[in-house]
């Protein structure tokens, strides 16, 4: 079974085949205080399964992985999606 890498910025990559979903922390529920994505990003972090890709720049992207692994990117979701699209084309 091949396995594809995604770039997922500033030299990290991911197994293509194991992302659930990407999403932006910046959706409109995270006006709340308990929105559903900080609450993933907070319980992850304190189940040690949260890993910061970022080098220090702002989260733009959320990576949801089958292992319940959270990443946070400093790419924007959307170059994210491109990136697969291509990947699963070829």
């Amino acid at each position: 079974m091949e396995q594809s890498l995604l770039n997922i910025g500033f030299g990290s990559t991911v197994v293509a085949e194991r992302i659930v979903a990407i999403v932006s922390p910046n959706s409109a529920t995270q006006i709340y205080l308990s929105s559903p994505i900080r609450r993933l990003k907070d319980e992850a972090r304190k189940e040690r399964r949260l890993v910061d890709v970022t080098h220090g720049r702002r989260t733009r992207s959320i990576i949801i992985m089958d292992s319940n692994h959270i990443i946070l990117s400093a790419i924007h979701p959307e170059t994210i999606s491109q990136r697969y699209a291509t990947l699963r084309e070829s």
